[in-house]
C-alpha cells in the first residue's frame, strides 16, 4: 500500500462547493487503497482578514499572539473537510500542528521545522482513516504555537512526506503545473513537465508563487520528488525532481519578475575598509536578507552601496540603518520603491554561451533601462522600473521562448 502525502492551498478550499471538490479528489485517492495524509491551508482570504481584524485591535501586535491567531484559519479548513469527508463515508481525523508534533524553533511568524512527529499521523493511518493536517503551523519548545510564514502550508507538507517516507508528494493549487513564466501576465507561457529542485528553488525565491522556497529546499535536501498539480482539472502537473531531460535542450526554464523588493542607497560612505561588512551584519543581525548589491568605485574618501531588500523588510532597514549613521558615516540614504527584479532561471545556461547577452538584447529591444545586474550559474537578475516589469518579462520570454 502506497503513501501519499497532498497539500491543497486556500484557493482550493475557498468555500463549501471546492471543499466538496477537493473532497472527492481525496476520496477518489482514498478508495484506490492508499493510506492519505492531507494538509489543507487556511480557506482563500481568511488568512488576510484575520490580519485585518488584528489590525483593528492593535497596531502592532505581538508576533506570539499573531500566530495564535492566524494558526485558526488552517483548523477550519481541516474540520470542514473531516465533516464532509465522514458525510461521503470516508473516515478521517483532523489534526493540528502540535497534534502532530510538528517542532519548530521560536521565530514567530516566520518559524523553521525542527522536527516531525510520527506516532499520531501513522497511528490513525492504523486504523483506516486519512489524517488531515493544519498546515503552516508548528509548536516551539515553550509549547506556544508558532507558523512558518505565507506558504508555509508547503513547507509543512514536504516535511510530514520526508518524515513519513511517503511514495509521493502531491502539491495542488489554482494552477495546473510550473509555467516558464505566470501565465496571467504572459500569455505565450508554457507549462513545464519537470523541472530540477535548483531551478524551482531560484524562482520560487525570484517571485513566482507556485510553490514557497523553503518547501523546495526541504524537498531537495530529503530527495522528496513534488508533482504540483491544479484541484480544479484533472490533469498532470509538473514533477519537481533532481535532474531534468530538460537541462540538455533548453537554456532557459522561466522567466520571473519581483515587485515585492525595494532598493537602497547608502550615499557618501567612508571608503575604507569595513564599511560594507558592518552594513550588511547590522542588517544580519535584524534578520533582513539582502539580494541584489551593488558597490561603486570611490571618489576619492567617499563611496556609494546600493542593495535590494524585500518590501516588507523597508521600514526596519531605514530604521536600522538611521540609527548607525554616525558609526557608518554616511551621508544620506536614497529609498526606491518603484523597482522589480526581472529574473531568468535554467540550469542549461552554464553550458550556453551567450545567454545573457540575449537577455540584454530583449530588454533594449523593449526598451527597458536595467538598474543593476545580478548573476549566479543558473539564474540573471535585472533590476527594472516596476512599471516595466511586466514588458521587461514578455520581452524576455518571447526571446528565449519563441523558437523553444
Amino acid at each position: 500500500m502506497s503513501l501519499i502525502v497532498q497539500k491543497f492551498g486556500g484557493s482550493s478550499v475557498a468555500d463549501a462547493a471546492c471543499i466538496r471538490r477537493v473532497a472527492g479528489i481525496i476520496a477518489d485517492t482514498y478508495r484506490a487503497g492508499s493510506e492519505l495524509v492531507v494538509v489543507l491551508s487556511a480557506q482563500g482570504d481568511t488568512t488576510d482578514e484575520l490580519v485585518e481584524k488584528a489590525a483593528e485591535i492593535s497596531k502592532r501586535p505581538s508576533k506570539r499572539e499573531m500566530d495564535m491567531l492566524l494558526s485558526t484559519g488552517e483548523q477550519i479548513s481541516i474540520s470542514l473537510m473531516a465533516m464532509c469527508l465522514e458525510g461521503m463515508g470516508i473516515p478521517a481525523v483532523s489534526l493540528t500542528g502540535w497534534q502532530v508534533g510538528m517542532k519548530t524553533n521560536s521565530d514567530y511568524s516566520n518559524a523553521r521545522i525542527k522536527g516531525v512527529g510520527e506516532e499520531r499521523i501513522r497511528k490513525e493511518l492504523g486504523r483506516g482513516k486519512v489524517v488531515l493536517v493544519a498546515g503552516f503551523q508548528g509548536m516551539n519548545r515553550s509549547g506556544d504555537i508558532t507558523t512558518l510564514g505565507r506558504g508555509g502550508s508547503d513547507t509543512s507538507a514536504v516535511a510530514i512526506a520526508s518524515a513519513l517516507y511517503a511514495d509521493k508528494c502531491q502539491i495542488f493549487t489554482d494552477v495546473d503545473g510550473v509555467y516558464t513564466a505566470d501565465p496571467r501576465k504572459v500569455k505565450t507561457a508554457k507549462k513545464l513537465d519537470e523541472i530540477t529542485y535548483d531551478e524551482m528553488l531560484e524562482l520560487a525565491s525570484l517571485g513566482a508563487q507556485v510553490l514557497h522556497p523553503r518547501s523546495v529546499e526541504l524537498a531537495k535536501k530529503h530527495h522528496m520528488q513534488l508533482e504540483v498539480l491544479s484541484s480544479f482539472t484533472a490533469k498532470p502537473g509538473t514533477i519537481v525532481k533532481e535532474v531534468t531531460k530538460n537541462v540538455e535542450t533548453m537554456a532557459v526554464t522561466g522567466v520571473t519578475k519581483d515587485t515585492e523588493t525595494v532598493l537602497f542607497a547608502l550615499v557618501g560612505l567612508e571608503n575604507k575598509p569595513g564599511k560594507a561588512f558592518q552594513i550588511f551584519r547590522l542588517l544580519s543581525n535584524a534578520k533582513v536578507n539582502v539580494d541584489v548589491i551593488l558597490q561603486s568605485i570611490g571618489r576619492g574618501d567617499k563611496k556609494d552601496i546600493s542593495f535590494t531588500v524585500p518590501k516588507k523588510d523597508a521600514e526596519r532597514v531605514e530604521k536600522t540603518l538611521m540609527d548607525y549613521k554616525e558609526v557608518l558615516g554616511f551621508d544620506q540614504i536614497d529609498m526606491n520603491t518603484g523597482v522589480a527584479k526581472v529574473s531568468i532561471v535554467g540550469a542549461g545556461m552554464v553550458s550556453t554561451p551567450g545567454t545573457a547577452a540575449r537577455m540584454f538584447e530583449a530588454l533594449t529591444d523593449a526598451k527597458v533601462n536595467i538598474d543593476m545586474i545580478s548573476t549566479s550559474e543558473i539564474c540573471i537578475s535585472v533590476l527594472v522600473s516596476a512599471e516595466d516589469a511586466d514588458r521587461a518579462m514578455n520581452a524576455i520570454h518571447e526571446k528565449f521562448f519563441r523558437e523553444e
